[in-house]
């Protein structure tokens, strides 16, 4: 993608803003998981090293625009900040219209972005306001990119200069990859409990892989198109032609959706639920689909060891009961194995890439949840595109 990189800038003496992806889970004033902290470290320590006078924000949970409180305070990431850096990181509370020093190669946190009137709005005078505050505008923020908001898109209109940081570069580079121009066969596997939440990446991934694995409740929509019971399960029967229609579609340019030929049921969504093996066939009338069998699973991994990239979206089973976990097991274990180019993302993924504790072994993984699905849909996201637009001035 055509946009400035922060790292081919010359950042000595400049006022660098970054808006980053900080939005951490916080209990008690403490953060309870620094992975977005993490993921953000590169952008800032460069921009600290090349002698940059750095301000960062982020938004944090879901204040009220204009009313600060403690619950929604940057604070606990400051801390945590400055434990990283090994020097104090000072939070600055209202910011927006100036009146604070930055040293060169000093990091100051800049409270809670959406505590700012015209913020999510992206209110003109509010973008304007950020973009006089620096010399480099600097987005990082691969997770907010799907919203036009003032620090993700007005600041990037108006600063002097808007770049992309190490982290949405990255992002940006493995999702082409995995998107643009994959290595094939190409397959995506996209689990989740409704087809109605995931149509629109299933439409356009249809178009795009070889193999489209379908999981979770989605499968049985599916499994239901093509003539089979599925008892109680989750299921959406208005989907049912659309799911049809995906299908053949697929199959007409030579593609498929694997359809499971074994499933494990129960009889109620619990965690002491015996797991029942049935031929997929075999699924009466009070059974629940909650996984994929073994021949199922098998399927499934000898596609992705095959593959030449996997994207992965969404669990095929309900896997935090380990009883229904077996399905998803498997193809995280796969994921883990191939030599394909790996890209997953989205809560329950990430969930699962740590409960089978293969992070290390995915090729990349996206932070990012709603933005990801839209990059996914082939939609244009407002904060990469304000970036690449600045590129050509």
């Amino acid at each position: 993608m055509p946009v400035i990189k922060m790292t081919d800038l010359d950042l000595k003496g400049k006022r660098v803003f970054i808006r980053a992806d900080l939005n951490v889970p916080v209990k008690d004033g403490k953060v309870t998981s620094d992975a977005r902290i993490t993921a953000s470290m590169p952008t800032i320590e460069f921009a600290l090293r090349a002698g940059a006078k750095v301000m960062v924000t982020s938004h944090l949970g879901r204040p009220t625009e204009g009313e600060w409180t403690e619950e929604v305070s940057l604070k606990p990431v400051a801390d945590v900040l400055s434990a990283k850096l090994g020097k104090p990181v000072r939070l600055i509370k209202d910011w927006v219209d100036g009146g604070f020093d930055v040293a060169e190669g000093e990091l100051v946190l800049l409270e809670n972005c959406r505590v700012n009137k015209g913020e999510k709005k992206n209110v003109e005078e509010t973008a304007k306001k950020y973009a006089a505050l620096c010399d480099v505008f600097v987005m990082d923020a691969f997770g907010t990119a799907h919203r036009a908001e003032a620090s993700t898109h007005g600041v990037a209109k108006f600063a002097p200069i808007a770049c992309a940081g190490i982290l949405l570069t990255e992002e940006l580079d493995a999702l082409g990859k995995a998107l643009a121009n994959p290595a094939r066969p190409m397959v995506a596997i996209v689990g989740g409990s409704k087809v109605s939440t995931k149509l629109t990446v299933l439409e356009s991934l249809a178009e795009k892989c070889d193999q489209l694995v379908v999981g979770g409740g989605i499968a049985n929509t599916f499994l239901k198109a093509t003539g089979k019971n599925v008892g109680k399960s989750l299921c959406e029967d208005d989907l049912v032609p659309t799911a049809k229609m995906l299908m053949e579609k697929m199959s007409a340019r030579g593609a498929k959706i694997p359809i499971a030929v074994d499933v494990v049921c129960g009889k109620k969504f619990d965690a002491n639920e015996p797991a029942v093996l049935k031929d997929a066939n075999a699924v009466a009338d009070d059974d629940m689909i909650f996984d994929i069998g073994p021949k199922s699973a098998q399927e499934l991994v000898d596609i992705i060891m095959k593959a030449g990239t996997v994207v992965w979206n969404g669990p095929v089973g309900v896997f935090e009961f380990d009883q229904f976990g077996e399905g998803t097991k498997a193809i995280a274990m796969a994921i883990a194995d191939t030599k394909a180019f790996t890209l997953a993302g989205g809560g329950d993924t990430i969930a699962a890439i740590q409960k089978y504790d293969i992070y290390d072994k995915v090729s990349y993984i996206s932070t990012a949840g709603g933005a990801f699905l839209e990059y996914l849909e082939g939609k244009v996201l407002p904060a990469v595109a304000i970036l690449e637009e600045r590129a050509k001035d």
